[in-house]
């Protein structure tokens, strides 16, 4: 399977990469937007996917810079994504695993992404995915954190939050915003408790992250106060050592994979 093309996407479309390398080193993409979540509501939301690409050999080895990522949009620059749009963002597999070391929330994703929303994967992709575990660490919990920290903050002060007055007058607060600042909670606490992130998301949590999501809880301190206390739990899990989590990513592990990978990639010998 191919990345979209400009013309399976709504016109105006923004595009910007190398779009052929990005295709010819394709080795895994996913949804990574609400329904991997399992908290999509119809009608609402946009189509997020993220892929990860072996990059060409003259990229990695020589002098001449090229962008290490592809990106397709059906909407142009500073537009707002909505219902039917799709967002398309392709790194290069060296690019991808320093996110997905540091616990990028999002770049961690297509590694635990169920089977229905795997749209394309390959022997290497299925590889990476198989080394999902070796990512997850304390920095990952602390990043998930910091995520959720950013985001309950433009949540209280409005500054540089997404443009959805529409949420902030039917509801008092812009409830999609809300509810990803505490599904960032939730999955930070399984992943510190548990050492897995479960998509879509457990039923309890996704069912409460929905409910903020629809606008079914009225008062923003509420949301607040939960996102809080679970934040609360994960830090004392962190502080206390209450997690199974390593405190780093098994970059060893990782780094021999991806060395291998490449020169898999490329028809590279060992010798």
């Amino acid at each position: 399977m191919t990345f979209p093309r400009p013309e399976l996407l709504a016109d105006p479309i923004l595009e910007y990469g190398d779009r052929a390398a990005a295709d010819a080193g394709l080795i895994l993409r996913s949804t990574v937007g609400p329904g991997v979540h399992g908290i999509a509501i119809a009608g609402t939301d946009d189509h997020d996917e993220m892929a990860v690409f072996v990059e060409p050999p003259g990229w990695a080895l020589g002098l001449e810079p090229h962008r290490d990522s592809y990106v397709a949009r059906s909407q142009p620059e500073g537009a707002r994504s909505g219902p039917g749009d799709t967002d398309l963002v392709a790194y290069t597999l060296r690019k991808y695993l320093r996110l997905a070391v540091k616990g990028n929330p999002t770049a961690l994703l297509p590694l635990f992404a169920p089977p229905r929303d795997v749209l394309t994967t390959t022997p290497l992709g299925a590889e990476l995915r198989a080394l999902a575990p070796s990512f997850l660490s304390r920095d990952a919990a602390h990043r998930f954190l910091g995520f959720m920290r950013g985001q309950r903050e433009r949540l209280v002060t409005g500054r540089d939050t997404p443009n959805r007055p529409e949420l902030v007058a039917r509801y008092g607060y812009d409830v999609k915003y809300a509810s990803h600042a505490l599904r960032l909670a939730y999955q930070g606490l399984e992943i510190t408790r548990d050492r897995t992130l479960t998509l879509p998301m457990p039923e309890a949590e996704r069912r409460r992250v929905l409910e903020v999501k629809s606008g079914a809880v009225p008062d923003l301190g509420t949301v607040l106060a939960e996102i809080d206390a679970v934040a609360g739990e994960v830090e004392d899990r962190l502080a206390t050592g209450r997690t199974p989590l390593p405190e780093h990513a098994d970059v060893a592990a990782i780094g021999a994979w991806s060395i291998a990978a490449h020169r898999r990639h490329w028809g590279w010998s060992r010798g």
